[in-house]
């Protein structure tokens, strides 16, 4: 047996390989999947309607998906939907006001007895608190403590300051706990 050894001259160089791609961004379609349930729930708890917050995520998908080939960097893609939610929760909300303003507001329905099984009344009161807080600050305690955003990307979702988002969430923290009794922030113990 012999060995056949392989040469390579001038004539014949070896052959080349190519280089393996880099590792593209996530897709749009993989984004959808992985955030569409999680930004549905976002823009529940701004809107406070089941259907309005569906609305609301797909208008920010679809804006994201209009703007996607400019992007620069995808992983700011995240940051793109909260913004979008939070504006498209506003605009929801002021639709709402301006209706109100022209009818006269009718009581909400009573929740089925499916709903108050499912919810517990300790969940129910926060869920109560939560929603009496005055807009800014309902928005800054969803993105901060149940988003568990920073305070720079709540600042950016909301567009305004790290500051305010810093002071926005005190007051928030104190008027939760004044309703549901527990210790206020400048106490730092319980009552």
């Amino acid at each position: 047996m012999s060995a056949v050894a392989t040469t390579h001259d001038d004539d014949h160089p070896p052959p080349v390989t190519a280089a393996p791609a880099a590792p593209a961004g996530p897709t749009f379609d993989d984004l959808f999947v992985q955030r569409w349930a999680a930004t549905v729930r976002l823009a529940l708890l701004l809107v406070d309607d089941e259907a309005s917050a569906e609305d609301v995520a797909q208008e920010a998908f679809t804006g994201l998906l209009r703007r996607w080939e400019q992007l620069d960097d995808p992983a700011r893609a995240q940051s793109y939907l909260n913004r979008a939610v939070v504006n498209g929760a506003r605009s929801v909300l002021r639709r709402r006001r301006t209706a109100r303003a022209w009818t006269p507001p009718h009581a909400a329905p009573d929740p089925s007895a499916e709903e108050l099984a499912l919810l517990d009344d300790e969940r129910r009161e926060v869920l109560a608190a939560v929603a009496a807080l005055p807009q800014r600050q309902r928005e800054v305690v969803v993105l901060r403590y149940w988003s568990q955003l920073d305070e720079a990307a709540t600042a950016q979702a909301m567009g305004i300051s790290r500051g305010t988002v810093k002071s926005t969430a005190h007051k928030a923290v104190a008027a939760l706990q004044r309703r549901l009794g527990g210790p206020s922030p400048s106490s730092g113990g319980p009552r």
